[in-house]
C-alpha cells in the first residue's frame, strides 16, 4: 500500500496488474478490508473495473472476508469474465456455506459455454458433498472426465473426499490408485475416507504406507487418524498416535490437541481428555468447547459449569456451541436449577434466537419433565427445525401427555414439518410411547421413502410394547427393502434377542454384524455382550469383552451383571473393584448389579458396606419386615409413582405375613392409579418354535400332555420328600387351593412342556419374565435330582442352573440357612430331602438308610430312626 502511494506521488499511472496485486495484498492480510474497499473506490473512479484481473481480484477480496453478496455484486458489474472469475465467485459461496448457490453458478457458467479448471471442479465436488447429493456427485464426475481432469491432483483429492463421504470407499481407492502423483492432501483424504466409514485398520495400513512411501505427514494427518480412534476398541491405536504427536512435537498444535480431547471423550476417557486440555499451552474456542462437550457426555455437570465459569473469568468468550454443551450437561433433573441460570445467561448474551441453543433448552426442560417451560422456549423461538419438533413431541411422549403431543403435531402440520423425516420418526416413537402402536404403523406405512431411522424407530416401537419378535422381523424386512442396517438396528435387535433369551437368533445377528463390519461399534459390541450374558453364554461374554484398560463403563456393567446373573458373586465383586482401580466411575447400574450379587450370594455385610439401604429393600419380603417394606415402597414410589413392581413386592410382603386386608387395599390403590401388574409368563424354545405359558394356561395344543406330566412330576417329587411351601401362594384361600394354585405357575407348565418335548439327558432352558417363585425353585431342584437333568432357568435377575438337586444361585441363603446346600440326595439317587423341612434325621424307605441334616455326624449304636445304622454322605456346596 505504501509503495502504491509512492508510485502515485511520482505520477506513474497504475496498470490493471498493479491494482489487482494491491487488492490481493488487502485480501491476504486478512485485516485490511477497509483499505480494500478504498481501493475498490479508486478502481471505479479510474475505470479499471473492466479489467478482468482487477474485477476477479475484488471478487476474491470480498469472498475471503465472508461477504459473498458483495462478491456477487462485483461479479455482475464485470464486463469481461474468465474461468478464474467464475471460480472465485464459487469459492466465495463455498466459504459462505451456500452450496446450492455454487451449483447455480456452475450451471450458469456451463450454459454460457465457459470451460472449467481444476479449482472450479474442486469447488463443485465439495458442494455436492455439502448438499449430501450423491446422484449430483456422480453427474459432476462425468463432467470431470469430460474435461480430462480426473488425474489432476486437486480434483482427484476432492473426488476421494466425496466418495469417502458417500460411503463408496472402493471408488475412492480407485481414484487414488489412478493418480499419477500424490500430495499430502491425497493421503489425508484417503485416510479420512477409511475413517469416515469405520475402517480403522485400513486407515492404519494407509497411514503406515504413507509414512514409508510419502515420508511426510502433518498435523492434519494425525488429527484425521485420531478422529477414527474415538472408541473403546480403537483407543489403543489412538494412544499410539498420541505418542507420535508427542514425538513430532505437535502437542503444541492446537488442532491436534483438540482432536485428542475429542478422541478421549468419544472413548469415554474423560480423565485423559482433561490431561490433554490442562497440558495445552494455547487453547482456542474449540478447545474449551470440546472439553465442555466431554464433561456433558460424561454426565459431569459440575465440572462443565466450572469450566464455563473459568471461560467467563478469563474473558475467553462463549458461542452457541459452548452453551449447547453446557445445557446438555444440565439435562439431568437434578441440575435443572443450574440449567435455568444458563438460560438466563443465554438471553443476556443474546444467543436465545439461535436455533441450536433453543433446541438444547427445549430438550433440557423436556428431560426434566418441565413441559410448560419447554413450550415457552419453543413458542419464543423465531426459527424451528426438525430437532425442535422432535424434542417437544418426545418430551410430551416421555411425560405421558398424548393430548399435548397431538396438539404439537397439529402445529407441526401447519408449519409443514410433517414431511421432515426426523419429525416423522419422532411421531412413530411418540405414538408408541403413548400406547398407540397402530398410529405408529400407519405413519410408517405412509412414508414414501423409508430410511434406516424410520425402520429403527419401528423396531424400538415394537420392542417398547414387548413385541420382540416383531422387532426382529422388521430387521429382515429392512434388509429385503435394500436399506442398510446400522448400529442402531443391531442394538435394538440384539436387545430384543436378549429379552427373549433366544441365543440362536442372537448369534445370527452377531454374525451379520461381523459380516457388515458393525461389530466394532461400541453400541453393537455392548449389545452383543449383553445378549450373550442374558442367554447364559458367559464364556462368549468373556471372549468378546475388551481388555480391562479399554473397557467402557457400559462394558464393566455388563460383565458385573453377567457374573451376578450366573451366580459368580465373588467374580462380580472382583470386577467392581478392578473397575474402580482402573479409574472408571461406577453409576447406578453398576451398583444395582453389585448389590444384586451381594443379595443373592448371601454377602450381607459386603452389601451393607456398598449401600446399606439398597440391600434392605432386597431383604424385606424374606424376613417379613412389614414396616421396613412399607418404607422401602414409599421411597420407590417417590422415585417412580408408576412402578408396578413396588406395589407388587409390598403386596407380596403383606400376603406372606397374612395381612390380606392390606393386600386388597394395595390392589385397590393400583386400580385407582391405573397401574396394572405385569402378568407372569414363561417360555421355552424347541425346534425353532417359541412356546409361551401364562398362569394356569390351557391354550397350548399339548395342554393335556403338559398337565399329565405335571401330575407325574408332582407325585415323583412328593415321594422324594417335597413339601409345598404355600407361603408363596399369595391368595387368601385354604391350603389345598393354595397348593393347586402353585402348580398352575407358568414356570412349572414350561418345565413340563420342556420335559415332554426334549431328549432325555439334554439340558433344558426355560425363561421367565418375573422373579421365580420360591416354591417353584424347590420343584426345579427336586426335578433336576430325580430326573438327572440339567435345567437352566433365567428370570430377570439371574440364571438358576439346577443340577443334581442343587442350584447355582445359593437361594437358601435368603432364608438364613448359611452357605451350605441343604437339599440332600441319597446314595440311591432317587430321593431328595427338602431343605426347608429337614430339621431331624429322616429314614429313606427306598434305600433303607437314614439321611442326615447337614453338619451332623453319622449315627452310632441303636437309634429309633436308623435300625440298620446305615448313613450316607451329605452333599455340600464346595
Amino acid at each position: 500500500m505504501r509503495f502504491f502511494n509512492e508510485m502515485r506521488d511520482f505520477g506513474v499511472k497504475p496498470s490493471g496488474i498493479a491494482v489487482a496485486s494491491l487488492v490481493t495484498a488487502c485480501e491476504r492480510s486478512e485485516w485490511m478490508l477497509i483499505e480494500g474497499v478504498q481501493v475498490h473506490g479508486f478502481i471505479v473512479k479510474v475505470g479499471l473495473l473492466s479489467d478482468v484481473f482487477v474485477g476477479t481480484s475484488l471478487v476474491h477480496l470480498y469472498g475471503n472476508y465472508g461477504l459473498a453478496a458483495d462478491a456477487m455484486k462485483v461479479f455482475q458489474e464485470m464486463i469481461y469474465k474468465n474461468v478464474v472469475s467464475w471460480t472465485a465467485l464459487m469459492v466465495a459461496y463455498v466459504d459462505y456455506g451456500e452450496p446450492s448457490m455454487v451449483m447455480n453458478i456452475y450451471r450458469r457458467m456451463r450454459s454460457e459455454g465457459m470451460s472449467c479448471n481444476d479449482n472450479t471442479m474442486s469447488s463443485v465436488i465439495s458442494s455436492c458433498v455439502s448438499l449430501e447429493d450423491e446422484l449430483l456427485g456422480y453427474q459432476v464426475l462425468g463432467h470431470v472426465i469430460k474435461y480430462g481432469l480426473e488425474t489432476n491432483v486437486s480434483v482427484a483429492n476432492s473426488l476421494i473426499s466425496m466418495f469417502g463421504y458417500f460411503g463408496s470407499v472402493e471408488e475412492a481407492c480407485y481414484v487414488f490408485s489412478g493418480m499419477d502423483e500424490h500430495d499430502t492432501i491425497s493421503w489425508n483424504s484417503m485416510i479420512a475416507a477409511y475413517i469416515r466409514n469405520g475402517l480403522c485398520k485400513e486407515s492404519l495400513r494407509c497411514f503406515s504406507w504413507m509414512f514409508r512411501v510419502h515420508k511426510e505427514i502433518n498435523s492434519t494427518t494425525l488429527s484425521t487418524m485420531l478422529a477414527g480412534c474415538g472408541s473403546v476398541d480403537n483407543l489403543k491405536w489412538g494412544r499410539g498416535i498420541h505418542s507420535l504427536v508427542l514425538k513430532f512435537g505437535w502437542n503444541s498444535n492446537v488442532c491436534a490437541s483438540n482432536t485428542l480431547i475429542t478422541m478421549y471423550s468419544d472413548a469415554g476417557r474423560c480423565e485423559d481428555a482433561e490431561l490433554v486440555f490442562q497440558g495445552m499451552v494455547e487453547k482456542d474456542m474449540i478447545s474449551w468447547n470440546s472439553m465442555m462437550a466431554c464433561y456433558a457426555q460424561d454426565g459431569n455437570c459440575l465440572d462443565a459449569l466450572k469450566l464455563l465459569a473459568t471461560m467467563f473469568y478469563m474473558r475467553r468468550g462463549a458461542n452457541y456451541v459452548t452453551f449447547t454443551s453446557a445445557l446438555a450437561a444440565c439435562s439431568d433433573p437434578e441440575f435443572v436449577t443450574e440449567g435455568k441460570i444458563l438460560h438466563a445467561l443465554v438471553i443476556h448474551i443474546g444467543l436465545h434466537e439461535n436455533v441450536i441453543v433453543g433446541n438444547a433448552l427445549v430438550t433440557l426442560y423436556a428431560k426434566s419433565g418441565l413441559m410448560i417451560e419447554a413450550k415457552k422456549v419453543f413458542q419464543t423461538m423465531p426459527k424451528r427445525d426438525g430437532v425442535t419438533w422432535n424434542a417437544l413431541i418426545g418430551g410430551h411422549a416421555d411425560s405421558e401427555e398424548p393430548d399435548e403431543a397431538l396438539k404439537a403435531f397439529k402445529l407441526l402440520r401447519e408449519e409443514g414439518f410433517q414431511s421432515d423425516e426426523y419429525v416423522q420418526n419422532s411421531l412413530i416413537t411418540m405414538y408408541a410411547k403413548c400406547g398407540d402402536l397402530n398410529s405408529s404403523n400407519n405413519i410408517f406405512d405412509s412414508l414414501t421413502s423409508k430410511n434406516a431411522s424410520a425402520w429403527n424407530a419401528m423396531m424400538a416401537a415394537n420392542a417398547h410394547h414387548g413385541y420382540m419378535e416383531e422387532a426382529l422381523k422388521f430387521l429382515l424386512e429392512m434388509r429385503r427393502a435394500g436399506v442398510n442396517v446400522d448400529q442402531f438396528s443391531f442394538s435394538e435387535c440384539l436387545a430384543a434377542a436378549a429379552k427373549l433369551a433366544i441365543l440362536e437368533e442372537g448369534q445370527q445377528l452377531h454374525g451379520l454384524a461381523v459380516k457388515l463390519g458393525c461389530d466394532s461399534n461400541p453400541f453393537v459390541a455392548s449389545a452383543t455382550m449383553d445378549m450373550y450374558g442374558k442367554c447364559g453364554e458367559i464364556d462368549d461374554v468373556l471372549r468378546i469383552i475388551p481388555r480391562p484398560i479399554d473397557r467402557s463403563r457400559l462394558s464393566w456393567n455388563i460383565l458385573t451383571s453377567s457374573f451376578s446373573r450366573h451366580g459368580f458373586y465373588e467374580k462380580a465383586k472382583e470386577t467392581f473393584h478392578e473397575m474402580i482401580n482402573l479409574g472408571v466411575k461406577p453409576d447406578h447400574v453398576t451398583f444395582v448389579s453389585l448389590l444384586s450379587a451381594c443379595s443373592h450370594g448371601g454377602m450381607v455385610e459386603e452389601g451393607l458396606a456398598y449401600y446399606d439401604s439398597m440391600i434392605k429393600e432386597f431383604a424385606c419380603k424374606t424376613h417379613g419386615n412389614l414396616e421396613l417394606g412399607r418404607k422401602a415402597v414409599e421411597n420407590l414410589l417417590k422415585l417412580d409413582p408408576s412402578d408396578d413392581s413396588a406395589y407388587v413386592l409390598y403386596s407380596n410382603i403383606c400376603a406372606t405375613t397374612g395381612k390380606w386386608e392390606d393386600v386388597e387395599n394395595i390392589r385397590r390403590q393400583m386400580g385407582l392409579n391405573k397401574i396394572k401388574k405385569k402378568p407372569a409368563c414363561s417360555w421355552v424354545k424347541m425346534k425353532n418354535k417359541l412356546s409361551l405359558f401364562g398362569m394356569g394356561d390351557q391354550s397350548h395344543p399339548q395342554a393335556s400332555e403338559i398337565y399329565a406330566k405335571l401330575e407325574e412330576l408332582k407325585k415323583m417329587i412328593k415321594e422324594a420328600g417335597y413339601v409345598p411351601d404355600t407361603s408363596y401362594a399369595l391368595q387368601d384361600t385354604d391350603e389345598e387351593q393354595k397348593e393347586h394354585n402353585l402348580w398352575n405357575h407358568s414356570e412349572r407348565l414350561a418345565l413340563a412342556y420342556g420335559l415332554i418335548s426334549s431328549a432325555e439327558g439334554s439340558t433344558l432352558k426355560i425363561f421367565k419374565n418375573l422373579r421365580v417363585c420360591g416354591d417353584c425353585h424347590s420343584v426345579y431342584k427336586f426335578a433336576s435330582g430325580i430326573l438327572g437333568r440339567k435345567i437352566v432357568l433365567r428370570d430377570p435377575y439371574r440364571f438358576h442352573q439346577f443340577s443334581g438337586g442343587q442350584c447355582s444361585c445359593m437361594e437358601q441363603n435368603r432364608h438364613g440357612m448359611g452357605k451350605q446346600e441343604l437339599v440332600h440326595v441319597c446314595l440311591c439317587r432317587k430321593r431328595i430331602l427338602n431343605h426347608q423341612k429337614l430339621v431331624n434325621p429322616v429314614f429313606c424307605h427306598q434305600a433303607e438308610m437314614t439321611c442326615l441334616p447337614s453338619g451332623l455326624e453319622p449315627f452310632s449304636g441303636s437309634k429309633s430312626l436308623d435300625t440298620q445304622n446305615q448313613t450316607i454322605a451329605l452333599r455340600q456346596r464346595t
